[in-house]
């Protein structure tokens, strides 16, 4: 049975947090935490596809090499590379080099842009299917967390619907799960306390 972790600090985290201080530190900042910046939407958009057939502690070490390779993830740059700036994201061997994910990345941004268009900002966009609210499950342990939900697939088929690509259920509840609109922090875990 998977329990929480306890690193250096004596801290109680949700048991995939290994006591390595990049994910510590992603752990106890950023997952679970509502985001309403359309930039770090994009930014999680992006690095949850690559993720895919990865571990997110791989992605985490690489987070700075894709900051630089997707223009700060400034949707509006990403959605104008052309096949020249893609070739050279396959050479880039600080980031994922996979061709697949660099074309979907950059199709996503342009997908983005139109929900933004559409919508005000992508923030209005993908907060209306909560109402506005993050769902707050609180699992027991990591094996109460579903890899995938209603939710997820329902979000999943509308972008899909919207263009998007490299997209599935279980990406989009990731997703979810790193910008908050989903808080899945085991019940012992010590940002589920924090209030």
């Amino acid at each position: 049975m998977a329990t929480a972790t306890k690193p250096k600090d004596n801290k109680t985290r949700c048991a995939w947090c290994t006591a390595d201080d990049i994910y510590i530190d992603y752990h106890d900042k950023e997952w679970g935490r509502p985001v309403h910046d359309d930039t770090v939407f994009f930014e999680f958009l992006v690095l949850e596809s690559f993720q895919a057939g990865l571990s997110w502690l791989t992605i985490l070490r690489k987070r700075e090499n894709f900051r630089k390779a997707f223009a700060g993830f400034d949707v509006k740059k990403v959605a104008k590379f052309d096949a020249r700036k893609k070739e050279a994201l396959m050479q880039d061997e600080g980031i994922i080099r996979n061709r697949l994910k660099i074309e979907a990345a950059v199709n996503n941004a342009q997908r983005f842009m139109e929900v933004q268009k559409e919508f005000g900002s992508f923030d209005k966009y993908i907060w209306s299917f909560t109402g506005g609210k993050p769902v707050v499950n609180r699992p027991a342990t990591l094996r109460d967390v579903p890899p995938i939900t209603d939710l997820s697939k329902k979000i999943t088929k509308d972008l899909q619907k919207r263009g998007f690509k490299f997209l599935g259920g279980t990406i989009c509840y990731a997703f979810m799960q790193a910008t908050g609109i989903v808080d899945d922090h085991t019940s012992d875990c010590w940002r589920a306390k924090k209030k």
